[in-house]
């Protein structure tokens, strides 16, 4: 598989704005084992988001939102199994409406699996897609799919489009997990923000230099970036570099190190 000339990681947000936006960390490969980080952009609105997937490629992108629903979720709403017009559909919703579908069939399953899940939920460590609280991700794959639809994307497994800008789904926690443990790093509230998450961000940052990482890559920066990633409580700067290092690694693996079998309604994580 040629590698793309370009590898961007998308912290995602499905309400983005000045103080919380789309963040996009820009990157390449270097050898096989490398990747350097170039530079971290952030984008305040949709349009910013849109103009950044019609960008001409080669590049390959991982993207923290999810790209499909459970299909048992999906069968049982008598949604389309198609992705394309399952995306469709599901953008056609507004959150109210996903909102009361979604707490519906929540409401009729017994206490401790109330939630359906993708195959991809278990070996991530990821919230269910149709979850739309504490994360939100039932919301961020609203704003996020139809866009990746709308824009001509090539979707790996799920969605045939322009092969030469390429979209993988990313999951920053897996890849934190795997360097700091269950230790947090990141809060958007203030009150929480505290030194024991400023060492997380420090020591993972380290991690991520130094190779530490069944991805076998090392992260490449200049100091300056460093002290930015680490300085950014938040951890949306982070984020965007963990999503940058698993699209790193997908782009170096056959079928981008998807499963043999993947569930086009439902997706699969990178490197899961």
């Amino acid at each position: 598989m040629q590698e793309p000339a370009r590898l961007i990681g998308v912290d995602f947000t499905s309400a983005p704005t000045r103080r919380k936006p789309i963040t996009v960390a820009r990157g390449v490969l270097e050898g096989s084992a490398r990747v350097r980080l170039e530079r971290v952009d952030a984008l305040i609105d949709f349009g910013a988001f849109e103009a950044l997937l019609v960008e001409p490629g080669p590049w390959l992108g991982g993207f923290d939102f999810p790209f499909g629903l459970p299909r048992e979720l999906v069968e049982s709403l008598g949604w389309p199994l198609q992705w394309d017009a399952l995306v469709a559909h599901y953008a056609a919703l507004d959150r109210a409406a996903i909102r009361e579908r979604f707490a519906a069939f929540c409401d009729a399953r017994p206490a401790g699996a109330k939630f359906a899940h993708r195959a991809c939920d278990a070996p991530a460590g990821s919230s269910p897609s149709m979850k739309w609280v504490n994360p939100p991700v039932a919301f961020m794959l609203h704003a996020g799919a139809s866009r990746l639809l709308a824009t001509g994307v090539h979707l790996p497994a799920v969605h045939e489009g322009d092969r030469t800008r390429v979209a993988i789904e990313a999951y920053p926690g897996l890849l934190a997990r795997e360097l700091i443990g269950t230790r947090s790093y990141k809060s958007d509230e203030r009150a929480k923000q505290t030194p024991e998450r400023l060492i997380a961000r420090k020591d993972l940052v380290e991690a991520l230099e130094q190779g530490r990482t069944r991805l076998g890559l090392r992260l490449r920066m200049t100091h300056a970036q460093r002290d930015e990633l680490v300085a950014d409580a938040s951890g949306d700067r982070l984020d965007a570099v963990l999503c940058l290092v698993q699209a790193a690694w997908a782009s170096r693996q056959p079928r981008y190190g998807l499963p043999a079998k993947v569930d086009p309604i439902e997706g699969w994580i990178a490197s899961a």
